[in-house]
């Protein structure tokens, strides 16, 4: 009797495990590098999610080499992906342009976008020995681009529009490694794109003391992006705004995620920001105006939510 009741137990101990781990939802964030801001942000949304969710939905953070690895790997991932990028990459994947030119795939069709979180800020920091305070004065330093990101490709960008392509000395270092090669004097100064306040750029102001540059408004119209004010005292050291540029970005899925989790996801998010924005600034500055930064497809199961909190859409969203 007592092993049958002992079977009958551990029958049922078995069957509630089963249950419990079908209704456990597992979701992968891919972000960024794990020295950056967007790499914070998505352990704060995994631990946000699984807050809200009371454990239901657990979401584990990826390292990444940056948006366009992001968007590459749409094509091998399953229905748990989660990744961030700026939606101009989606834009290029799906119209086969630019870095995406000959890699073309119809997953990047798939792609849907969930929320948005808080926008790349370029940041071109340079050590206080260096000297630097505008980017004519960067000519003849060493600067660190890192590889493969977004910051990456748009510090390249903006070195060639002001005048400084092959007038300086790019590093052959991981962007992780920055804050300690500009300690270490290997280099003069690093680009990296990560929204405000960054922690590799609090870490390089606290320890060594940098110089973030500002752009003037005609660097920022050639630029083509958005302005951006990092208020004075953000940084170590940092007695006046900065001005610089952003750009847009939003975590993305694809249309193999069902629709109950993406609406999961999305309502989560939404009803934990507050929350995480009293922990970490850059949160606040996420509201329903950077919904008209999505210019692509919203997956169905955000748009239910989105629907049901009064959030209006456009025809090309939905």
């Amino acid at each position: 009797m007592k092993n049958k009741l002992l079977k009958l137990a551990l029958g049922l101990s078995m069957t509630f495990a089963a249950v419990e781990a079908q209704a456990e939802t597992r979701i992968t964030y891919k972000s960024a590098k794990s020295s950056s801001s967007y790499y914070q942000m998505g352990v704060q949304i995994a631990e946000a999610i699984k807050a809200g969710s009371n454990g239901d939905m657990i979401v584990t953070v990826e390292e990444s080499q940056g948006s366009v690895q992001n968007v590459m790997e749409t094509r091998a991932r399953g229905a748990d992906y989660v990744f961030t990028t700026p939606p101009v990459l989606v834009k290029l994947a799906q119209g086969g342009k630019a870095m995406f030119e000959g890699k073309g795939d119809p997953k990047f069709d798939e792609i849907r976008a969930l929320f948005p979180i808080p926008s790349l800020t370029m940041h071109f920091v340079m050590s206080e020995k260096s000297g630097v305070t505008d980017f004519a004065g960067m000519e003849g330093k060493t600067i660190l681009l890192g590889k493969g990101s977004f910051g990456a490709r748009e510090g390249e960008k903006y070195l060639k529009l002001f005048g400084l392509e092959g007038k300086v000395d790019l590093a052959e270092v991981e962007l992780s490694n920055a804050v300690a090669a500009l300690k270490n004097g290997q280099i003069d100064g690093f680009v990296t794109a990560g929204s405000w306040p960054a922690p590799n750029v609090i870490e390089a102001a606290a320890s060594t003391g940098v110089n973030v540059i500002s752009l003037n408004d005609d660097q920022i119209t050639q630029s083509k992006r958005a302005k951006l004010v990092i208020p004075a005292g953000t940084y170590s050291g940092q007695s006046e705004d900065i001005v610089t540029t952003s750009l847009p970005v939003a975590a993305y899925t694809t249309t193999a995620m069902d629709d109950d989790t993406a609406y999961a996801l999305t309502k989560t998010f939404w009803e934990q920001k507050a929350k995480m924005g009293e922990e970490a600034p850059w949160w606040n500055g996420v509201d329903q105006g950077l919904m008209a930064n999505i210019t692509g497809k919203i997956h169905p199961g955000a748009i239910r939510y989105y629907n049901e909190a009064g959030i209006e859409l456009t025809d090309a969203q939905q």
